[in-house]
């Protein structure tokens, strides 16, 4: 009896120091992509504005996912939806980062879509910048307000004044929003989410969800 109680106490150990492990690596990585980005303001390769005209906000009805593509695919002449999505998967397979860029090369295959995770705030703002020079929006992971709540969600970065501070989203929620460079960085760091549920806590530590994620499109 005693050698079983002392098998289940170090399992029971086990699977308690796992969880926790878990979330102090999310956090060491988490801590790493919070370098000083404050030059960015003075640096003479952000000093021109930049903007994608026409991109239009869609409001979701389905996921944020299909609704950045549908965003996308309109600005990009294409007729693909939310619905013409569902209606080809039956579910919402873009979840998941991966998936997510996975559908953005499947649909647009003209570009290549490439996902940026955990990246520093200084290469957040230079991917960002740079896809949003070459003339094309920026797709992007982050920490939004829905009602009342915090929410996981997908949008679209359609303009950079950097040194206005002034960065523009096309939100599926269905609003245009400007944001400063902190503001974006806080909600991208997922650090704006202070109350996040340990389940959602929990998706980030085993490689679920991903912060300071963005998508470049060339």
């Amino acid at each position: 009896m005693k050698k079983a109680a002392k098998i289940i106490g170090i399992i029971l150990a086990v699977l308690v120091a796992i969880p926790l492990v878990l979330l102090l690596i999310v956090s060491i990585r988490t801590a790493l992509t919070q370098d000083d980005y404050s030059s960015v303001y003075t640096d003479p390769k952000y000093q021109n504005p930049v903007k994608v005209a026409d991109v239009e906000v869609i409001q979701q009805h389905i996921s944020c996912g299909y609704a950045v593509i549908e965003m996308f695919s309109a600005w990009n002449g294409g007729n693909v939806t939310e619905d013409s999505l569902f209606d080809e998967y039956g579910t919402v397979v873009t979840s998941t980062g991966k998936n997510f860029c996975k559908e953005m090369n499947k649909q647009f295959p003209e570009y290549t879509t490439t996902m940026h995770k955990y990246v520093k705030n200084t290469e957040f703002i230079d991917i960002m910048y740079e896809t949003l020079e070459s003339g094309k929006p920026v797709p992007f992971e982050w920490a939004a307000m829905y009602g009342d709540e915090w929410t996981l969600h997908y949008s679209l970065i359609v303009g950079a004044d950097i040194p206005n501070d002034t960065i523009t989203v096309a939100n599926p929620y269905g609003y245009y929003e400007e944001l400063t460079l902190e503001e974006l960085l806080e909600r991208t760091s997922f650090r704006a989410y202070e109350h996040m549920p340990l389940f959602m806590r929990m998706g980030f530590a085993i490689g679920l969800f991903e912060k300071n994620t963005l998508y470049s499109v060339e």
